[in-house]
This record gives C-alpha cells, sequence and structure tokens, in this order.
C-alpha cells in the first residue's frame, strides 16, 4: 500500500471526540463576538479560527491522528518579510522615514542573507545622506526636506515572492522611485526580466504594447497623460502577480507628469508565449 493510502487510511480510522463540537462552537461564537466589535474582520475568520481549533484539539485529543500528521512529509518553509530596522529623524521642516525589510525563511541562506544585507546597507546609506543634507540646509538657512522608504509584498504564493521597496523625496515637490525583487521560493533563486525570456525580443515586443495601451489609455480618459515613449529597459522594474501575470513599473516622472504617480502595466501572456524561456512564471 502507498504511504498516501496508509496516511489516509489512519485518517479515516480516527474517532472524532464529541468534544469537538463544543470546541467549534466556542471558537465561532468568540469569533462572532469579537466581529461585532472589530467589524472590519471577514467572515472566513470564523471558519479560520473554527478549523485552527478543530486541528489542534484533534492532535491533542487524539494520539492516532497526532501519529498520522507526524508522517506527513513538510512541503516546504514559511517564508515573511518583516520590517527589521527603522530609521527616523523628526524636526519641524526635515522628516525622515525609513523601514527597512528582511526576508526570513529561504532555503538559500546566501541568498537571503545577500538581498538582507541589501536592504540594511541602501537604507543605511540613504540615512546618511539625509542627515548630510540637513547639516548643508542648516548651514544655508534652513529649508525643507523628506524622505520615505518601505515596502510592500506584491505577490506571495507556494511558489513566488515579490517586494516592492519604495522611496519618497519630498524637497518642494517629491518624486517616488521603485524597486521590486521576485525571487523563486521553490527553486531559491531570484527572477530577473532578462531570465524569463529567450533573447531580447521581448523589449520591443512589451514596448510596443505599452505604447498602443497609452495612446488607448488617453483617448478614454482626458485626464491620462503620458510622455513620449519609446522603450523599456532591459532591466525595467517589474513583478509577477499570483496568477502569473508580468507587470512592468515605471518611476514617477519616468513616462508620465508627476500627477500620474508611479505607473504600471500588466503585460498579456498571449503576447509573451513565444519569447519565454517557459510557462512556469508567466502564463
Amino acid at each position: 500500500m502507498k504511504k498516501i493510502d496508509r496516511l489516509k487510511k489512519s485518517y479515516d480510522n480516527i474517532d472524532i471526540p464529541p468534544e469537538l463540537n463544543d470546541v467549534v462552537k466556542d471558537s465561532i461564537r468568540q469569533a462572532k463576538a469579537s466581529q461585532k466589535k472589530r467589524p472590519f474582520l471577514k467572515q472566513w475568520t470564523i471558519g479560520a479560527v473554527a478549523a485552527a481549533a478543530l486541528f489542534v484539539s484533534s492532535i491533542n485529543m487524539s494520539p492516532t491522528m497526532a501519529q498520522a500528521m507526524a508522517n506527513i512529509p513538510v512541503l516546504g518553509s514559511i517564508v515573511e518579510v518583516l520590517t527589521v530596522q527603522k530609521l527616523t529623524l523628526d524636526e519641524k521642516t526635515y522628516q525622515a522615514d525609513l523601514a527597512t525589510p528582511a526576508i526570513n525563511g529561504l532555503e538559500n541562506e546566501k541568498l537571503q542573507a545577500s538581498l538582507n544585507e541589501k536592504y540594511i546597507e541602501e537604507n543605511k546609506a540613504r540615512f546618511e545622506q539625509f542627515e548630510q543634507e540637513v547639516a548643508e540646509m542648516k548651514k544655508a538657512g534652513n529649508g525643507h526636506l523628506g524622505i520615505d522608504t518601505g515596502y510592500e509584498v506584491m505577490t506571495d504564493t507556494a511558489q513566488l515572492l515579490s517586494i516592492a521597496r519604495y522611496e519618497v523625496n519630498t524637497i518642494g515637490s517629491s518624486s517616488t522611485t521603485m524597486q521590486y525583487d521576485t525571487i523563486d521560493k521553490q527553486e531559491n533563486i531570484l527572477i530577473t526580466l532578462p531570465s524569463l525570456f529567450k533573447d531580447d525580443q521581448y523589449i520591443k515586443v512589451i514596448s510596443s504594447y505599452i505604447a498602443e495601451e497609452m495612446k488607448r489609455q488617453m483617448t478614454a480618459d482626458e485626464e491620462v497623460s503620458y510622455l513620449d515613449f519609446e522603450t523599456i529597459k532591459p532591466d525595467q522594474n517589474f513583478y509577477i502577480t499570483a496568477n502569473h501575470q508580468l507587470v512592468i513599473s515605471f518611476d514617477k516622472y519616468e513616462v508620465a507628469p508627476g500627477y500620474m504617480g508611479v505607473v504600471t502595466f500588466e503585460i498579456p501572456s498571449d503576447i509573451l508565449s513565444n519569447l519565454l524561456v517557459s510557462d512556469v512564471y508567466i502564463h
């Protein structure tokens, strides 16, 4: 008998203790009470709490189930992104708030350490530069200066992790720049834009699509405006969505007036299919 069949048989033969009915009911009741206090909680919270109670209690009450669970292989470590450092300065006309992310849980510890070190060093250099500029402004008779950095997890699936890191500089007006890292958590590699394609034909195809999409958007909405656009860079900012779509990103002012902010374009996978090395990431 196959191992998975033995596990299924063990699971099917587990006697579910009657006490679990009370555990589940109590969990649902507590979740509903909590939801009344915090209405922004979604309905799935109730099911999640009940399922967690059912799962934990089943193991605690049933040695058979505990043994069956012990025999199931772990499919992979949990990868998480957290804030590891905050660098701040708060004065009347000078503000800095730099949040530094760190990745935890990658099997490729060298890649993880390399990325985390990069994040820390980048924000350290930004903060030191900011302090220097503030000192120079004070000598010149003061001014206004601000910097804000942070991050957002754009995609987090069993396979992919995409992190966006932003930097907002304020001096009169503000500018925003973005950086993205997309990681294959299963293969433990950092994905680059050129690595997705057989050759550099993707530059022309993606650029042509974006140029046409810009025209379409401007025709459809008079409030949308783009600057003259010719081509993406070979290493243009990008990330991959949870549904395996490629998104190309442009910084504020890069291809549009400042009021448009950071601009992104989701590229249809069908125009890329013949150019891709494989359909593992984009399809």
